[in-house]
């Protein structure tokens, strides 16, 4: 009954407009009438616990990093370099927004702004070298959704966060996994480019190569520093975001000189808008999940599961099939945020390991980041490329099945996940 009331509730007020930040708000309040303890207090408190956290401190931070990258000419660079080495190639261009999403995903960790980055950059490109609009889209596109997986990533400290699990681990967990979808997005282009004929741009010179690594060296140290500071335990998550946004600045006002300190302010402005949006949503989900706990609705879960409990794989098919139709209404910190505490305790009681369940939800809720009919990276895509959504879908969908083919051999062999993340 109580499930069902937090079910209807959270629909019912995101069915009236309502934002979902507020939605959860008011599914926490109809839960204390229903419980009959209401009290404005405890969701003022909820509401300050919710955002009075070190480890949530991480995410103004590497927005900040993200902005910075973007403006300060950090992004541009490594492009550059990607263009230097594989450039040359059969539908060279779409393989340098492979790497280029791989190395700035080590970056920023946002799929927005790693997405509208390299769609500002290399759309025109590809388009004046007559690959096909909606096909290159479709690419950085699905490129951008891997910048959630490899670390530094803001969902993972988010999930992290609200499920209590390890942010370090869940970062070094989603390496490999990262990877993987890197070179399933490079078997895709191959496959797309098969029969379509593209004059490849001209071979760049050893000498020329040298000259843009040397140019790009200080951007690609950024990532060395991060990964290799959390894995040597010189930082936590929160300070490598601090970390990581001071070394942007450095590099951007000193080194590069592509950002002044009157850019600066907008910059910070545009940081902190995303931040506040953010950071209340994180806040609003304290106050609903505060009552998922008292109401003791997993238990509720793991009732309604108990035939699947014995069935580890069985049971995590089931919630990756629930995650990618959820993903579809539904973006990805939302998603973390409702049903990630819900989810968690389900999962420990089978037997899986949590940071691979982590793992793999926060995979497949970026899947719903290029799916219709809400597909937030679909829009930025779309409005970078000006093009109608529908040409955007039938662009990304090699892609996206690709995706899923990766997610389905994570979900059979969870050991590509666990094992890597053992030995890191």
């Amino acid at each position: 009954m109580t499930l069902a009331l937090f079910l209807l509730a959270l629909l019912g007020f995101m069915a009236l407009g309502m934002p979902i930040s507020f939605a959860l708000i008011m599914t926490g309040v109809a839960m204390m009438w229903h419980l009959d303890f209401f009290d404005p207090q405890l969701v003022a408190q909820n509401l300050i616990s919710g955002a009075d956290s070190f480890p949530l401190m991480a995410v103004p931070f590497f927005i900040l990093a993200g902005e910075v990258m973007n403006a300060g000419g950090i992004s541009k660079r490594i492009i550059n370099l990607a263009i230097a080495c594989v450039g040359h190639r059969r539908g060279g261009l779409g393989f340098v927004a492979i790497i280029a999403s791989v190395i700035l995903a080590s970056l920023s960790g946002s799929a927005i702004a790693d997405t509208a980055a390299l769609a500002t950059l290399l759309l025109p490109m590809m388009r004046d070298n007559g690959y096909p609009v909606g096909r290159s889209a479709g690419l950085i596109a699905s490129g951008g959704i891997i910048a959630p997986i490899i670390p530094p990533s803001m969902p993972f400290i988010i999930f992290g966060v609200t499920t209590n699990q390890s942010i370090s681990q869940l970062f070094m967990a989603g390496i490999v996994p990262g990877i993987i979808m890197g070179l399933g997005l490079v078997l895709a282009w191959k496959w797309c480019m098969g029969k379509i004929e593209i004059e490849p741009q001209p071979r760049k010179s050893m000498k020329h190569r040298l000259a843009v690594a040397k140019d790009g060296i200080l951007a690609l140290l950024m990532p060395v520093i991060i990964i290799g500071g959390l894995r040597g335990g010189l930082f936590t998550p929160t300070e490598a975001a601090v970390v990581a946004a001071g070394y942007a600045l450095l590099i951007s006002l000193a080194v590069y000189r592509e950002l002044d300190f009157k850019a600066l302010v907008p910059l910070f402005i545009r940081a902190a808008y995303t931040t506040s949006v953010v950071m209340f949503l994180c806040a609003a989900a304290i106050v609903s999940s505060y009552m998922v706990t008292l109401a003791d609705l997993p238990s509720e879960l793991v009732d309604l599961l108990a035939p699947l409990l014995d069935s580890p794989r069985l049971l995590m098919a089931t919630i990756v099939l629930a995650m990618i139709l959820i993903g579809m209404v539904m973006d990805l910190t939302p998603t973390i945020l409702i049903l990630g505490p819900v989810m968690m305790p389900l999962v420990i009681k089978a037997g899986i390991d949590p940071i691979y369940f982590g793992v793999m939800f926060v995979m497949v809720g970026c899947v719903g980041l290029i799916t219709p009919p809400i597909g937030t990276v679909l829009s930025v895509v779309s409005g970078v490329a000006r093009q109608p959504m529908e040409v955007i879908v039938r662009g990304v969908m090699p892609f996206l099945l690709v995706y899923l083919v990766i997610i389905a051999l994570l979900v059979v062999f969870p050991g590509i996940v666990t094992v890597p993340a053992a030995w890191l």
